[in-house]
C-alpha cells in the first residue's frame, strides 16, 4: 500500500478517495477547498471530500492557496509516494507538483487530449459525442496535458445527461485510480503522451452557458439540454426578455410524424417546413405540446420548471402554466 495525499473537492473526487481509502492505502493528508457559502442564506457548507475525510478520520487542510511555503513544507514531511488530484478546483504549482515521489496523477473525466479543462462531461454531451471516459494523467505544469497512465472509456447514449455521466465517471474513476496505483505498485505503470491532434478545450460552465439559443439546429438544442443537467440548466425566456424564465430538462426533436399523434386539430408541419414558415423561437399550433420552431426545425420540449416550482412533464406543465399558440421563445434567453 502506498502513503498518498489527496487533493479534491466535490462528490466526483469523494468517489474517488473512498475508493482509495477502501483499498487499503495510508492517506496522510486531505486537501479541499475552503468551505464555500452557499443556498439561499448563503451559509458556508463544507465540500463533499471534507465530509468524507471527518468520517473517517483522515487528516484535513484547506488551503487558501498551494503557493504557500508554509504548505510545501509540510507535503515535503509527510514524505509521500504520490498525491492524487481529482476536481480539486486549483492549480497546482510547479513546487507541489515535485514533492510526492511519483509525483500527483490527475483523475479527468474525458478521453485526452479531448476536453482538456473545466467541464469535459457537459460539453462532451454538448459537443454530441458517441463516447467519453476517464483518464489517469501524470500531471504537469500545462492545463491537463501531462502524460496518461491509464483510460477507460464509456458511450454516452442519446438519453445521457450530465448528471448520469458524471455518476457513471465518478465511478469509473474511483476504480481506475485504485487500478493505476496498483500498477504503480508493481512497476507496470506506462506513461504515454498524449497525442498532438484532437486537443480541444472544455470551457468552464457560466450562467450565459444555459440560455438556450433557439436559431441553433435541433440536435444541438437537444445535446445541450441534457448536457447542463442538473446543472446549470438550459433555459428558455418566455414572450421576449420581459417573459417568464423556463428550464427546460429534456427535449427531444420533432419529426414530421410526430405532430399527427397529437390528437385533433394538431397542426401537421414537418419540422423543416415549419423552420421555414416561423421565426426560431415560435410556439407551433400543436395541442398538448409545446414545439418550439429552431435554426433547422423544431423542437419538442418534454420536462420544464417554472421558478420556485418543481420538475414537470409538459402535460402536468400546461394545465398550470398554458402556452398559447402563437407565443414565443426570445432567440436566446437571458438565463
Amino acid at each position: 500500500m502506498l502513503r498518498l495525499v489527496f487533493a479534491g473537492t466535490p462528490d466526483f473526487a469523494a468517489e474517488a478517495l473512498a475508493a482509495l481509502h477502501g483499498a487499503g492505502h495510508e492517506i496522510v493528508l486531505v486537501l479541499t477547498r475552503p468551505d464555500q457559502p452557499a443556498g439561499r442564506g448563503q451559509a458556508l457548507r463544507d465540500s463533499p471530500v471534507k465530509r468524507l475525510a471527518l468520517a473517517c478520520g483522515l487528516p484535513l487542510e484547506q488551503p487558501r492557496t498551494l503557493r504557500d511555503p508554509s504548505l510545501h513544507e509540510r507535503l515535503r514531511a509527510l514524505d509521500a509516494d504520490a498525491m492524487i488530484v481529482a476536481a480539486y478546483g486549483a492549480i497546482l504549482p510547479a513546487e507541489v507538483l515535485a514533492i510526492p515521489r511519483h509525483g500527483c496523477l490527475n483523475i479527468h473525466a474525458s478521453l485526452l487530449p479531448r476536453w482538456r479543462g473545466a467541464a469535459p462531461i457537459q460539453r462532451a454531451i454538448e459537443a454530441g459525442d458517441a463516447e467519453t471516459g476517464v483518464t489517469i494523467m501524470q500531471m504537469d505544469e500545462g492545463l491537463d496535458t501531462g502524460a496518461m497512465l491509464l483510460v477507460v472509456r464509456t458511450p454516452i447514449a442519446a438519453d445521457d445527461t450530465g448528471g448520469s455521466v458524471h455518476d457513471r465517471l465518478a465511478a469509473l474513476g474511483a476504480r481506475a485510480i485504485v487500478d493505476a496505483l496498483a500498477a504503480l505498485g508493481r512497476g507496470e505503470l506506462i506513461a504515454t503522451p498524449q497525442p498532438e491532434e484532437g486537443v480541444t478545450y472544455a470551457r468552464k460552465l457560466t450562467r450565459d452557458d444555459a440560455a438556450i439559443d433557439w436559431t441553433m439546429p435541433a440536435r444541438s438544442i437537444v445535446d445541450r439540454v441534457r448536457a447542463f443537467d442538473p446543472a446549470p440548466g438550459a433555459t428558455a425566456r418566455l414572450d421576449g426578455a420581459a417573459g417568464t424564465t423556463i428550464k427546460v430538462w429534456r427535449a427531444a426533436r420533432w419529426s414530421a410524424g410526430d405532430a399527427g399523434a397529437a390528437g385533433p386539430g394538431a397542426v401537421s408541419l414537418p419540422a423543416a417546413s415549419a423552420a421555414s414558415h416561423y421565426a426560431p423561437g415560435a410556439v407551433l399550433d400543436i395541442p398538448g405540446r409545446i414545439v418550439v420552431v429552431c435554426g433547422d426545425g423544431a423542437v419538442e420540449l418534454l420536462e420544464l420548471q417554472r421558478p420556485g416550482s418543481r420538475r414537470l412533464a409538459v402535460g402536468e406543465f400546461l394545465r398550470g402554466y398554458p402556452v398559447a399558440a402563437g407565443a414565443s421563445f426570445a432567440q436566446r434567453s437571458a438565463p
